[in-house]
């Protein structure tokens, strides 16, 4: 992945930079191309020249920095690996021009497309700024995304704590462990202090930005019907009215979500670990339980005590362990109860009226497109390994929704589970007509 990144390097500047390299099965590099390197020719043009020079028909992977749209709006790759036998394929970004999932796209349509890590990709942005910073995949025009960064926040919140770390620091180390693992490295405290500082700056900074959240900035208002699209799933997972089950609503927000959706529920309980969206709720729905408390610990809660469990845009929070929040869920939830969650998967442009898929890159101010349904992959993944069964994918306009049950009786998931849930989200991309 490194050398496609050097060799995207050797482009010239300005201009799109895009490096391909070709590996043998014994990690030996067969040829390599890059945008540019023959006049006026593109990446693909020139690897598949070089190909056809080398006699080469198969590879073992192919790591390619961008994927790229021809002037005929085809994706390049998809014409490598039509002539190309690759095992593995590994992609780093979306090409700036792409705004929507497009059915060839073989990032989405293929299960042997893997990604670049967090940290390539920014570098690759880094080689391409001047082209991304003018496509739609740019979030500075985004007033609400663009300054209320969650990484920010906890720098903020762990500096007047008296832990200076840095942004970059906080997007190194993403997870609750890992941050707090940081923490005793550098100052030398105790696992507990660590801890409790990590816990409350997620909290603060979540609340600062959630707690009174503005709708205004959100991509659900381009969509308003989305209460229909959670209704929706629902009926696809339960025959029961809402008002006649036991819910557990878990990442609150502002409680804007939850007044829409439950308050005609009676026997609801929210979970959030910031308070002021819980105090919201409270104020709105006067009979609901409230707890302070994060997804991946529910320990305030019993076994088996809950008919759904509703987890809206909170799988994909920074910080996020999908893990132990999946095992929480699993255990909170009767046999046979139900799970809803989902992951925002677009943001609002409100300068160019429009919702672009994808989420944010951390650490960066651009979306990546592939990023929701690699997401989707990985909680899939992680509930099959909690238990759940009938885990099915729902793409929406400005969320993709997941639901799962949890079995009747004590059944070990399958063995190939993870290639079930891949093979169901491809499914769901072509029937939502989402490609």
């Amino acid at each position: 992945m490194n050398y496609a990144i050097c060799v995207a390097q050797r482009a010239a500047y300005p201009g799109r930079r895009v490096g391909v390299v070709l590996v043998s099965e014994h990690n030996e590099l067969m040829c390599s191309a890059f945008e540019g390197e023959a006049p006026g020719a593109s990446w693909y043009r020139t690897l598949r020249n070089r190909i056809q020079e080398l006699g080469i028909i198969g590879a073992h992977s192919a790591y390619l920095t961008i994927n790229t749209l021809s002037a005929g709006c085809s994706f390049e790759l998809g014409g490598l690996l039509k002539e190309v036998h690759i095992d593995r394929v590994y992609v780093g970004l979306p090409d700036p021009a792409l705004t929507s999932y497009l059915a060839d796209d073989p990032v989405t349509a293929r299960g042997h497309v893997h990604r670049f890590p967090d940290d390539l990709q920014r570098q690759i942005l880094e080689q391409n700024r001047a082209c991304y910073s003018a496509s739609e995949q740019n979030i500075e025009c985004n007033p609400h995304y663009s300054t209320h960064r969650i990484s920010e926040a906890v720098s903020t919140e762990l500096s007047s704590r008296g832990f200076g770390l840095s942004r970059r620091d906080v997007n190194a180390n993403r997870g609750r462990i890992a941050l707090a693992s940081l923490i005793c490295q550098r100052y030398g405290i105790e696992r507990k202090e660590a801890d409790r500082a990590v816990n409350d700056a997620l909290s603060a900074a979540f609340d600062a930005k959630y707690g009174a959240y503005d709708y205004a900035y959100d991509a659900r208002a381009a969509n308003l019907r989305w209460t229909d699209d959670f209704i929706s799933v629902y009926g696809r997972s339960s025959s029961r009215p809402l008002s006649a089950v036991s819910i557990l609503n878990v990442g609150v927000g502002s409680g804007y979500e939850a007044a829409a959706l439950f308050s005609d529920c009676p026997q609801i309980t929210f979970v959030d670990i910031a308070e002021r969206g819980l105090a919201n709720i409270s104020s709105r729905i006067p009979s609901s339980r409230t707890i302070v408390s994060s997804a991946e610990d529910l320990s305030a809660l019993p076994d088996n005590s809950y008919d759904l469990y509703v987890s809206l845009r909170t799988y994909n929070s920074s910080f996020f362990d999908t893990s132990a929040a999946a095992s929480e869920a699993h255990r909170v939830l009767k046999p046979g109860g139900t799970l809803i969650v989902s992951i925002a998967n677009g943001f609002l442009s409100p300068q160019r009226g429009r919702v672009v898929p994808g989420l944010i890159i951390p650490g960066t101010d651009f979306v990546d497109l592939y990023r929701g349904m690699d997401t989707v992959s990985l909680i899939g993944t992680e509930l099959g390994s909690a238990g759940f069964k009938d885990i099915r994918v729902f793409p929406r306009s400005t969320e993709i929704y997941l639901s799962a049950v949890t079995p009747s009786v004590s059944t070990a998931p399958p063995a190939d589970h993870a290639h079930d849930v891949l093979s169901v989200l491809r499914e769901a991309r072509i029937a939502d007509g989402r490609g």
